[in-house]
């Protein structure tokens, strides 16, 4: 992997080659799946149950006009010789996709290999299917990670997907993922040294010992994930329409004093996620935006939950300048060990559906198959349900933890969840237990 972006990218000319670097969160995608390169890791998948009512070939046509508007549909990945290294090019062919029809028997059987490894190099990166049985119709879609993140697929594209279905102008033109790339590759030398010594600062503090809960097992198996869901019971349903606190920046803080206070440390140190659209522009962007920032805290010096979250805040805000060094963290390998959290608006609620045109969307949930592999020591997906509730996601290795332990780590949290909220109380009281 090139040292920095700005490395990696002195040799490209994409206007006249056509070869585009990857970006230093793609690359750090790909070679982290290049180790077990026929599994599932890298798939970011969705799968609804539509209405009867609505029309597939209008559908479709939807889904063909969404994916012919935007070039991250025809990004490929490819070896350039020039350079030695992977790279991606913009200028794949476009299969439109089709409507199939199956019987229900066979419907039950595609199900089970619908999430499929991809080949990686000079093929398609996603698969779109409209399906169509005699008990139901169907529509699911699957993303290379590289290429795609959550807020693109979940949001933007079933979005876009549903406002020409419904025959509402796209009033914007998009703008196009090389033409980001393009604008990225301007970074000065300058600016990538200073944010490769902001990360570096963060980074050299990690400690395993005292920046993860302890570990309850030690199984002689490598790496097994497991999940384990919990939803709050200590937090206000009107807490952040009455304070001033955003939700993301609440629960981060509630994740490092959980991790500190499981650890008996008096320091903090992980990563969280960010959907990367700073402005309008880039909340139209189809592709993959979202970025891992590494965080600290030293609570050596207490100070109120006030001026925690208070400062918390800058740090997440000062992170995001420095962007486009990032390069340097994904080379460090921190996010190997380190806790992540994500905050998200869930597609989860209490009935499991949604709608699409005015009509009802069933969210199905994609059957692993056995290539399906992540590793992960522990993320923390914090997922907003939208009634007030909130329902975190420990995604686990189960050769490391119980799931007694993260029983434990989630009621911890909810404990400090509930303290947090008086904001004239001390840090160290939290961390103390008083």
């Amino acid at each position: 992997m090139a040292e920095n972006y700005q490395q990696q990218i002195k040799n490209y000319a994409p206007e006249s080659s056509g070869f585009f670097p990857l970006r230093p969160i793609q690359l750090w995608l790909l070679n982290t799946h290049l180790n077990k390169v026929n599994s599932t890791m890298m798939n970011i998948s969705a799968f609804y149950k539509l209405d009867d009512s609505i029309d597939l070939e209008k559908a479709v046509k939807a889904v063909n006009d969404t994916v012919a508007a935007h070039d991250v549909f025809k990004c490929r990945f490819v070896f350039n010789e020039e350079v030695g290294e992977i790279c991606q090019r913009f200028d794949g062919e476009v299969t439109p996709v089709e409507i199939e029809k199956l019987s229900d028997a066979e419907f039950e059987q595609r199900k089970k290999n619908l999430l499929q490894p991809y080949k990686l190099l000079n093929s398609p990166l996603y698969r779109i299917y409209l399906l169509e049985t005699p008990s139901g119709k169907y529509f699911y879609c699957d993303f290379y990670h590289a290429i795609m993140d959550g807020i693109a697929i979940y949001f933007m594209f079933t979005n876009e997907v549903e406002m020409r279905y419904l025959d509402k102008k796209i009033s914007r033109k998009p703008l196009q993922y090389a033409d980001f790339i393009l604008e990225e590759m301007k970074i000065s030398p300058e600016e990538i040294a200073a944010g490769n010594k902001y990360w570096h600062d963060i980074i050299s503090n990690f400690d395993s010992e005292k920046h993860l809960p302890p570990a309850d097992l030690n199984r002689k198996e490598n790496w097994q994930d497991d999940h384990f869901m919990y939803q709050f019971k200590n937090i206000a349903k009107d807490y952040f329409k009455e304070s001033s606190r955003k939700e993301d920046n609440f629960f981060l803080a509630a994740s490092m004093l959980a991790i500190a206070k499981s650890a008996g440390a008096k320091s903090s140190v992980m990563s969280w996620i960010h959907n990367g659209r700073r402005n309008a522009q880039e909340l139209r962007l189809m592709g993959i935006m979202i970025e891992q920032y590494p965080i600290s805290w030293d609570f050596e010096n207490d100070l109120s939950v006030e001026n925690f979250l208070n400062g918390l805040e800058e740090k997440m805000t000062a992170g995001l300048k420095y962007r486009r060094s990032l390069g340097a963290v994904y080379n460090e390998g921190l996010q190997d060990d380190c806790v992540t959290f994500m905050f998200q608006k869930t597609i989860r609620n209490q009935d499991s559906s949604g709608t699409f045109a005015g009509t009802k969307l069933e969210y199905i949930t994609v059957p692993k198959n056995k290539f399906s592999a992540s590793e992960n020591v522990l993320d923390i997906e914090l997922n907003a349900l939208g009634d007030g509730n909130y329902l975190v996601d420990l995604d686990y290795d189960s050769s490391r933890y119980s799931k007694d332990a993260m029983k434990n780590f989630a009621e911890t949290m909810d404990e400090i969840i509930l303290q947090l909220q008086d904001e004239q109380k001390f840090i160290s009281a939290i961390l103390e237990g008083k």
